[in-house]
C-alpha cells in the first residue's frame, strides 16, 4: 500500500530545530565587543562535536539545486559528530530533517526553509537531506568530522513511502 507524505515548509527557528541542532545566526543574539570596541562577538552559536580520535576540518561545498516538487528519497546521517553549513552567498536555503533513531520514521520528518543569514549545525545521529540549495552553484563553508570509521549513514525510503517536498509559496 502506497502512502505520500507531503512536507509542510516551516520557518527555520532556534525553537523550531533545537531537536536537530542548531541555528547559527547573529539575529536576536547576545554579544560582547572585542578589538578595541570595534567588533561584535556572537560567541558560541554551535558547538561541533567528534568523537575520540577524530578532528574538525571546514569545507565548502558548492551545490545545484534540485527538482521540484522533490521526491525525498534518502535522508543520511552522522552518527559520530555534528556537521554545520553556513550560506557564503547569503541565498536562502531548504533544510530536511527526522529525529535520531532507526530508520528515520516518514512522519517525523520536517522541512523548513532557511534565509541566507541562517547557518546550521546538525547533532551528531540526527537524519538529514544533503544540502537543498535553491540557487545555482551556491556555497557552502561546512564544518565536518575526518576521523577514522563510518561516519554517514544513509536510508533509503521503500517505494511505498513517497515524502515529496513541494516549493509552494517558497521564492526562489
Amino acid at each position: 500500500m502506497r502512502t505520500d507524505v507531503l512536507l509542510k515548509i516551516e520557518p527555520l527557528t532556534r525553537a523550531a530545530f533545537a531537536e536537530f541542532g542548531d541555528v547559527i545566526e547573529a539575529e536576536d543574539r547576545e554579544f560582547f565587543m572585542i578589538n578595541g570596541g570595534s567588533t561584535r562577538r556572537y560567541h558560541k552559536l554551535a558547538t561541533t562535536e567528534v568523537d575520540e580520535g577524530a578532528r574538525v576540518i571546514i569545507n565548502v561545498f558548492e551545490a545545484m539545486p534540485l527538482q521540484y516538487p522533490l521526491h525525498i528519497a534518502m535522508l543520511e546521517r552522522h552518527p559520530k559528530g555534528s556537521q554545520a553549513f553556513i550560506p557564503l552567498q547569503c541565498n536562502n536555503y531548504l533544510v530536511v530533517v527526522a529525529p535520531r533513531g532507526n530508520p528515520p520514521e516518514k512522519a517525523s520528518i520536517r522541512a523548513f526553509y532557511a534565509k541566507g543569514t541562517q547557518g546550521v549545525n546538525y547533532h551528531a545521529g540526527v537524519w538529514h537531506h544533503p544540502v537543498l540549495a535553491l540557487k545555482d552553484h551556491d556555497r557552502f563553508l561546512v564544518v565536518d568530522r575526518e576521523g577514522e570509521g563510518n561516519n554517514c549513514d544513509e536510508h533509503f525510503f521503500s517505494a511505498e513511502t513517497k515524502v515529496v517536498l513541494a516549493l509552494d509559496g517558497i521564492s526562489m
